[in-house]
């Protein structure tokens, strides 16, 4: 079977309901959700869902596409996949993607394969988010948050089969085949996983043809052996490719090739006091290749661009390997170009886990080395090499029946070398954080409240340090001028859990410390320079649900993010706006539906010419709104049959965070690209 083009033979029909905040919903008001609008919420801190479970606007195509769905997640957008996850406002190494407890760093020097380009959500067994700096177990510098997916051992009592597959049409000529399989018995296992996704360019609610369209495959196998009910041995490895282009860049990704082994070890229920210890190695190996002809044309619409430091520019592509050559001279887009990179990334962790009568402590190690190469005439060369050797320890106390106090600290020596140049040069610094948080639960209401005080360094990433145009005064390297990020932050939250009515707030103020941010020269938007600001975030993400009757429940939830460069006294670019969403759902047997209506506010606070990377503030941006819509129907216990409509009402919008179209493509300066028009989909599921 060619894996880049297979069909499945058993289809699943699954319908993306869209409940709204079935976070704040009680568990017991639903069976196993056919489908939700916002993840379900373990905590007002802590996010845990199932990735397989679909959402509404129409199933996910990668990471960022799902977790977009999640309130406090934003999407830099630049057409139909690909695009770069953004939550409370912070981008990039702020927010740690990992999959199964490794990492995947894309090649891209713009970040056209951003880490969950790689990731195709309905593959895995659990979701989890961990808002701000409020654990030290999964990395350093993680200010925003840490993302995890991960795959769960099927468990068997018996031998057998178990599984799952499903199938996705939808408007657009999009199509997607998922299947998940897994045999064994109670002394180990096999599990193979594949997934095809595909779509065209899709059109806006003016009609407009949108640059978007995609095709990707993944397939992964893991081998487990379970000798006992509290061991586990595993053993993974994946493999998958595609192309996307983009309305929003001058060049399309036409190769994200991805290689990933992984070996993997858990012990439990090993003593009263040593009670576990888990371990793992893991391989990651992305190699992207991007160009102006697989995709497109390169069209009379392109002009002459500078072929200077490249590195950074919305709506091109960081050009790496080309820091030597003359800021003068002229690159002609209209001509056929390409580009290859490559990053491999080794690493892993150990963790130990003691339990006393009301103590429990995780402590242990990790480390990584990271590797990006560019392809040239004579062969790949290698510009930057990355590392990272951290110690952490997290210890909860449970003080007394409601009452937990969870604290934690780390430190990490991280170094990076620069093979860019006339000779190799190398930064290292030590990188300390730390929190302490609280979290309490009242004893005659169904409240459970949280404070916590967190503070992490953050390393500059490779984007920060290597595609940029130059540092802050213009003449000097970034690599050299850069300094680490602080970040000190404030959590606090609460949760309310009643027989029909439900709700969760969660809060935070951030005060960041040398925060990394590119500006870029308004005359020339391909010269790029980062410098350090001191900044200031508040937020919050809020959430409530109320079960009208016992078909009938609603619910709602809202997003608010400000930022302060306290350096300038202006806002923060790439900030998104504030944004609500509203639910009405019914559910009867084994009907369900539900209606989404999502309200996006203007936002007028930017920071002109002011970003990161991927994109920068270039104007502001519109209010609007979009109802979306979805009928499911349970056919069997193993089958679920549901299709719906997203933007019934076929508006055209914009996202506020956006690339700016590329002109090869008919765009203008400065214009935002849009988003689908009205967009039908139908899936099956098929459990078993």
């Amino acid at each position: 079977m060619k894996t880049g083009h297979f069909r499945f033979s058993c289809i699943t029909l699954a319908l993306t309901s869209l409940q709204g905040q079935a976070a704040a919903m009680p568990a017991a008001h639903f069976d196993e959700p056919v489908m939700t609008v916002t993840a379900p919420l373990s905590s007002p801190l802590e996010v845990s869902s199932s990735p397989k479970t679909p959402r509404q606007p129409v199933p996910a195509s990668d990471g960022s596409d799902y977790l977009k769905t999640m309130p406090g997640f934003a999407q830099i957008r630049n057409g139909g996949t690909n695009g770069d996850p953004v939550f409370r406002g912070m981008f990039g190494s702020r927010l740690r993607i990992l999959t199964n407890g490794g990492e995947m760093p894309g090649a891209c020097p713009a970040r056209m394969d951003a880490p969950t380009s790689y990731i195709s959500p309905e593959s895995f067994d659990t979701l989890s988010l961990i808002k701000g700096p409020q654990t030290v177990l999964w990395g350093p510098g993680n200010s925003a948050g840490t993302v995890r997916f991960d795959r769960e051992p099927p468990q068997f009592s018996q031998p057998g089969m178990q599984g799952d597959a499903s199938l996705l049409h939808a408007s657009h000529h999009r199509w997607d085949e998922n299947a998940d399989l897994s045999v064994g018995s109670a002394d180990g296992y096999l599990r193979v996983i594949g997934n095809h996704s595909r779509a065209g360019d899709y059109r806006d609610g003016s009609g407009a043809v949108v640059p978007s369209r995609w095709n990707k495959w993944n397939a992964d196998v893991a081998l487990g052996l379970t000798p006992d009910a509290d061991t586990l041995w595993e053993v993974t490895a994946g493999r998958g490719n595609g192309d996307a282009r983009y309305a929003g860049r001058s060049m399309d990704g036409s190769q994200f090739k991805r290689d990933s082994l992984g070996l993997r070890y858990k012990q439990s229920d090993i003593g009263e006091v040593f009670n576990a210890v888990e371990a793992q190695i893991y391989y990651n190996y992305a190699n992207h290749i991007m160009d102006n002809y697989s995709l497109r044309s390169p069209g009379s619409g392109a002009m002459p661009m500078p072929m200077g430091e490249m590195g950074g520019m919305p709506g091109m592509d960081g050009m790496d390997g080309m820091d030597g050559m003359d800021a003068g001279m002229d690159m002609d887009m209209s001509q056929p170009m390409a580009m290859q990179l490559d990053r491999r990334t080794v690493g892993g962790r150990a963790q130990g886990t003691w339990q006393w009568h009301a103590l429990t402590l995780k402590s242990g190690m990790d480390a990584q080395t990271s590797t990006h190469r560019n392809r040239e005439q004579a062969g790949w060369k290698k510009d930057a090499r990355f590392h990272d050797v951290g110690l952490f320890s997290e210890l909860t106390w449970h003080a007394s029946a409601r009452s937990d106090l969870i604290g934690g600290a780390r430190l990490d020596r991280a170094w990076v070398d620069n093979f860019t140049g006339d000779g190799e040069r190398a930064r290292v610094t030590a990188l300390p954080a730390g929190f302490l948080r609280l979290e309490h639960r009242l004893a005659s209401q169904p409240v459970m409240f949280y404070a916590g005080l967190g503070y992490t360094e953050r390393f500059p990433d490779y984007w920060e340090l290597f595609s940029p145009t130059s540092g802050a005064d213009g003449h000097s390297s970034a690599f050299d001028t850069v300094k680490t990020e602080k970040t000190t932050q404030l959590d606090i939250g609460a949760q309310y859990r009643g027989k029909r009515a439900s709700g969760w707030i969660s809060a935070w103020l951030g005060r960041i410390d040398d925060f990394i941010l590119f500006d870029y020269d308004p005359h020339n938007r391909y010269i790029s320079r980062v410098s350090n600001v001191d900044a200031t975030t508040l937020g919050a993400e809020a959430g409530v649900g109320y079960q009208l009757t016992d078909n009938w429940s609603t619910d709602a939830s809202l997003a608010f993010t400000r930022g302060e460069n306290r350096s300038s006294h202006r806002p923060l670019p790439q900030i998104p706006p504030l944004e609500g969403r509203l639910a009405l759902n019914w559910q009867s047997g084994d009907w369900s539906s539900s209606g989404l209506l999502r309200l996006v506010n203007g936002q007028h606070r930017i920071a002109l010419n002011e970003g990161n990377v991927v994109g920068k503030d270039f104007a502001e941006s519109h209010a609007f709104a979009v109802f979306s819509a979805n009928v499911a129907w349970r056919v069997a216990p193993s089958v679920k049959l549901s299709s719906g409509v997203d933007n019934l009402f076929n508006r055209t919008y914009s996202e506020h965070l956006n690339m700016a179209g590329n002109s090869v493509f008919g765009y203008s300066a400065n214009t935002p690209v849009n988003e689908p028009g009205r967009t039908w989909w139908a899936k099956v599921n098929v459990t078993f």
